[in-house]
């Protein structure tokens, strides 16, 4: 991964981890999903990772995120895909690590 990317990530990270309140830019809800969008803009790109609060119902009520998959973003049309994806790696992760 490009230096420039790797730093945008970091930011958006931080950001994700020391505000209480996280603007729409950086993290969105994926209608009709458990899951939420970092958004990670770099120059004319948009990075986005799919994830998910662990231990709580909202992501702004979490503790823990779990980040399933990245994507850079090439159309709308594309998000179904990462979508089961995310859903896929998210199943295997409770069935192997979720707490009773």
């Amino acid at each position: 991964m490009d230096d420039k990317i790797k730093e945008k990530y970091k930011y958006v990270l931080q950001i994700v981890r020391t505000q209480y309140v996280v603007n729409e830019k950086f993290v969105k809800h994926l209608e009709g999903t458990p899951f939420y969008e970092l958004r990670v803009p770099v120059a004319s790109n948009q990075y986005r990772t799919i994830i998910v609060a662990i231990d709580a119902n909202s992501f702004m009520q979490a503790t823990k995120i779990l980040l399933l998959n990245s994507f850079l973003k090439k159309s709308t049309k594309q998000y179904k895909a990462e979508i089961e994806k995310a859903n896929t790696i998210f199943n295997e992760w409770r069935t192997e690590y979720a707490e009773d």
